[in-house]
């Protein structure tokens, strides 16, 4: 894969204090690892709400930064929302925090509602309100990270793009959607300077482990049953999360007020073939015979409106921002079976949630939702 190249040669937004919103999460805390260290001189605030999936964790390297700091707040908490713009004088807006697992929406499609829709309204309207009050939009940007999923599903040829029309399929997807919707909403009718970016699967470090490629690993090297849904059949696209986490930097600096991006990895692969390539990564990282875990494969029911297959065509990025993914599959997968691998300590915390009690040592303050 070919590296990004060709940044545009002035940035259209400056950040200077920057909310990150679903910061100890899977993409959002890549994206604090990434970009705390590297810009000193931008403040971070990472507001998290600290369900299942939020992980303080893995945020542990820079917890120490003086231009970094926490804040444990629900985005669908109007006040406490609210109160987050009032004590920071926040410029930038990288929304991830969502529900995002499509079996759990299945089963409680109305949590997924309340964080995806109303969360996202709350937001975007904490931001309006904050920053009409403080002066206007100038130097102001509120970036939004979706999915390839509101798109729906593929035939076997085609690809997504900035204008599919939107067709989502599971109460996720629909909530996503939603939330969407809301972004464009403000951006044409109040004037809020918004940039929207959708993309595919990502994979790589600090994946709760309910996601099927940290599953594969942590199952294989315990010797544990694979499940993969059907015949493995579906097919998807898979992006490498550190370079998810530059594409956000490119459109969250230069790109353009208004517009939307789609964010692609080019490896499309079935599941089934996903699942074959990184059980034999993970064979050959413990020194095991060749294809040893392929026999732990289980095939499990179907998902319910399982989409069939997800491609994105990344032409706008790569031609007006310069971003194309820097990672095949191949590479991403042996650095993430690696990172896993590596790091027993961080997949056990989770595993037993013992990860939870990080925030009371850091913060003295305990948990009291065990999550969803």
């Amino acid at each position: 894969m070919s590296d990004s190249t060709a940044t545009p040669a002035a940035p259209a937004h400056q950040p200077r204090c920057v909310l990150v919103t679903g910061g100890a999460g899977f993409i959002g805390a890549n994206f604090l690892l990434r970009m705390a260290p590297r810009c000193p001189g931008v403040t971070w605030v990472n507001l998290d709400a600290l369900t299942y999936a939020g992980c303080l964790l893995s945020l542990e390297p820079i917890q120490g930064l003086p231009n970094y700091h926490f804040v444990r707040a629900d985005i669908a908490d109007a006040e406490a929302v609210r109160a987050v713009f009032a004590a920071h004088p926040i410029t930038t807006v990288v929304h991830f925090a969502a529900e995002s697992h499509v079996d759990r929406s299945i089963l409680d499609p109305l949590a997924f509602v309340r964080t995806n829709v109303v969360g996202t309204a709350t937001l975007l309207e904490a931001a309006r309100a904050a920053w009409t009050a403080g002066g206007g939009f100038a130097g102001r940007r509120f970036h939004h990270i979706s999915t390839d999923e509101v798109f729906g599903s593929l035939g076997p040829e085609g690809a997504f793009s900035e204008t599919t029309p939107y067709d989502p399929r599971s109460p996720y997807s629909a909530s996503k959607a939603a939330s969407d919707h809301l972004v464009r909403a403000y951006h044409h009718t109040y004037g809020l300077p918004t940039v929207l970016s959708n993309c595919t699967n990502n994979y790589g470090p600090h994946q709760f482990p309910e996601k099927l490629i940290p599953l594969c690993i942590a199952n294989a090297a315990a010797g544990r049953e694979i499940p993969v849904y059907g015949r493995g059949a579906n097919i998807r696209d898979w992006l490498y999360v550190e370079d998810h986490c530059e594409a956000i930097e490119r459109v969250l600096r230069y790109g353009a007020d208004g517009e939307t991006y789609a964010i692609g990895g080019q490896c499309e692969r079935t599941n089934l073939e996903l699942v074959h390539l990184l059980l034999d990564l993970v064979d050959e990282a413990l020194g095991r015979p060749p294809h040893t875990s392929r026999a732990l494969i289980r095939y499990v029911a179907d998902r319910p409106g399982h989409d069939f297959r997800y491609a994105m065509d990344i032409g706008r990025i790569r031609e007006t921002l310069g971003w194309a993914p820097a990672h095949t599959l191949e590479e991403g997968l042996a650095k993430t079976v690696a990172w896993h691998l590596g790091n027993p300590a961080w997949l056990a915390a989770v595993q037993d949630q013992s990860y939870r009690s990080y925030y009371e040592t850091q913060y003295g303050r305990r948990l009291t939702d065990a999550g969803r």
